[in-house]
């Protein structure tokens, strides 16, 4: 008689960062049917259970478009791989008009080793979402997060409206080019004390060291006006020649150190579900099921209990679906 299967070995396929297994259970997330639903449920409450989400460092890379960050995020990808670290990127890609897919853009500028086992690149769209996200990006950073030493994030754009990316990372950088003009225009549209890291791309142009200089001064008169307390670190970087990559890494260290150090880490990331799973719950049951629930502000003490507890998010949302029978 055979034995029966072990649920925790494809778990432990996951957690060595085989491609297969990985690429299995972000299928699992980004499926509408009710069977991958219930997997990815009962993988995460494995997972989380057995600590295994603490060991990534995640980091979203987020910015106007045309600043170079999918060429950013590729020189990123290679030098954490020269330092021994496993890499797992979600590149969102903007939604095919016609068949609704991405249209792989971001995938196509990244120009990794395809047969290095220690980078997994995922390519998905945005599906519309204005964030610059997919909905599955915050379930399937969960799901990286357990099979790579560091998960990158890198989203369509950034924008007035566009925040969510720092609901889902732990580090956020914002890029911007030499000569944009974007941190004054974002100081003005509210976005700059979003990031927790900002990157002046393309250093290598005559305008960069200005530019930097710029965004120093608006980050400056956020602290001098009292809309952001932190210090935040501004570096230089050339994607195309390296310059600057390494000290980019080691201040994307720096600030997950500090997390740690301060205890800030794991509240961060309870927030920012908490965060998520707000906006989840509006989505799946609409304005009758919050107000069925007491209302948004109930609605968010409530998914926030149960995500303290250690339950997951996906099963927080559906303990608090307003329309089942009691």
């Amino acid at each position: 008689m055979p034995s029966a299967p072990n649920p925790t070995a494809p778990d432990a396929a996951l957690r060595r960062g085989e491609r297969a297994e990985v690429s299995r259970a972000l299928n699992d997330v980004e499926s509408t049917l009710p069977d991958a639903a219930t997997r990815t449920r009962e993988r995460l409450a494995r997972l989380r259970a057995a600590n295994a989400f603490a060991r990534a460092h995640t980091v979203g890379i987020t910015g106007p478009p045309g600043v170079g960050k999918s060429t950013l995020a590729a020189a990123l990808v290679r030098a954490l791989r020269a330092a021994g670290r496993t890499v797992g990127v979600l590149a969102v890609d903007p939604s095919s008009v016609r068949s609704g897919g991405a249209l792989l853009g971001d995938r196509v500028r990244m120009t990794l080793d395809p047969a290095d086992p220690g980078v997994f690149v995922r390519s998905l769209a945005t599906g519309g979402e204005l964030g610059g996200l997919a909905r599955s990006v915050p379930v399937e950073v969960l799901v990286l997060s357990a099979a790579f030493d560091v998960v990158l994030v890198e989203t369509v754009g950034i924008g007035q409206s566009e925040t969510e990316a720092r609901h889902v990372v732990d580090t956020l950088l914002f890029v911007v080019q030499p000569g944009s003009g974007d941190s004054v225009q974002f100081l003005k549209a509210g976005i700059m004390e979003v990031p927790d890291l900002f990157v002046v791309n393309k250093a290598d142009q005559a305008e960069a060291e200005a530019t930097a200089r710029d965004l120093r001064a608006s980050l400056a008169a956020l602290r001098a006006a009292g809309v952001a307390t932190e210090e935040f670190s501004v570096v230089s970087t050339s994607a195309t020649t390296g310059a600057g990559i390494v000290a980019l890494v080691e201040a994307l260290d720096a600030h997950r150190a500090r997390l740690l150090a301060s205890g800030q880490l794991e509240a961060r990331r309870l927030e920012g579900t908490t965060a998520w799973a707000l906006t989840a719950f509006a989505r799946r049951y609409g304005e009758v099921g919050m107000a069925r629930r007491g209302g948004r502000e109930a609605v968010r003490r409530a998914i926030h209990a149960e995500l303290e507890v250690g339950r997951d998010v996906l099963a927080a949302l559906d303990e608090l679906d307003p329309f089942a029978a009691k």
